[in-house]
């Protein structure tokens, strides 16, 4: 892996710039709020001792529901060795955080939480359609698909989002709405299409919040790998 300044349009600057996309999706991430990797403008990267690599970005991000655009500075560590797991992440972006979506969220929470039918989706249809009251669901599949990206990503693998196959509502007694979800992940380097099933909550106090992760194998004698996360 080359270290000191990066081409920004090269893979690794931009996948290191796509964990930051799944991190601020994980944090900040709703059903009327998504953020995608708009622009790479510049990448540094260097070895930290035997323990990893950093890399130092300005990008631009796009929240894709307001169409609003900032650029923002970002550090990203990808742990290597035995000590490997999840990138680490810090991004500075201030004005994307400050769009409100509070009446658009409660609007939602309420009519779901009073639903008598729960909801049982797929997205897009089978005529690659989303009827226009499906997309926050949509919104919601990407969102819950960028805490798979990020706890999966490394220097050598680049995920996007191919489909969200189904969402299903669930019962549930508390404040929170409660789904199954099931997507497909495209990992862009292996070409590989990679099923995941979660079960996650999602409220406008509280957020999202993925409650159980589960890697659909391709045949069906294998186990599923689950993933419980408190």
């Amino acid at each position: 892996m080359a270290t000191g300044e990066l081409n920004p349009s090269h893979y690794p600057a931009r996948r290191a710039a796509k964990v930051v996309q799944h991190y601020l999706n994980t944090r900040y991430g709703s059903p009327y709020r998504l953020f995608e990797l708009h622009d790479v403008h510049s990448g540094n990267a260097e070895d930290v001792a035997d323990t990893g690599r950093k890399y130092q970005l300005e990008i631009s991000v796009q929240e894709i529901i307001s169409n609003t655009t900032e650029k923002c500075s970002a550090e990203v560590f990808f742990p290597r060795g035995e000590q490997q797991g999840s990138p680490e992440v810090q991004a500075k972006c201030v004005d994307l955080l400050k769009i409100n979506t509070k009446a658009e969220e409660g609007a939602l929470y309420q009519q779901y939480k009073m639903n008598q039918s729960l909801l049982l989706a797929h997205l897009p249809d089978s005529y690659g359609h989303i009827e226009p009251g499906m997309e926050p669901f949509w919104h919601l599949g990407a969102v819950v698909s960028s805490f798979v990206m990020l706890k999966e990503s490394n220097e050598n693998t680049l995920y996007n989002m191919a489909q969200v196959a189904n969402i299903t509502q669930l019962e549930t007694e508390n404040d929170q709405l409660k789904f199954d979800c099931h997507i497909l992940l495209h990992e862009m380097v292996s070409q590989e299409i990679i099923h995941w099933k979660l079960l996650f909550t999602w409220s406008p106090p509280e957020g999202v919040k993925v409650l159980q992760m589960e890697q659909l194998l391709h045949t069906q004698t294998e186990l599923p790998i689950s993933i419980t996360l408190f």
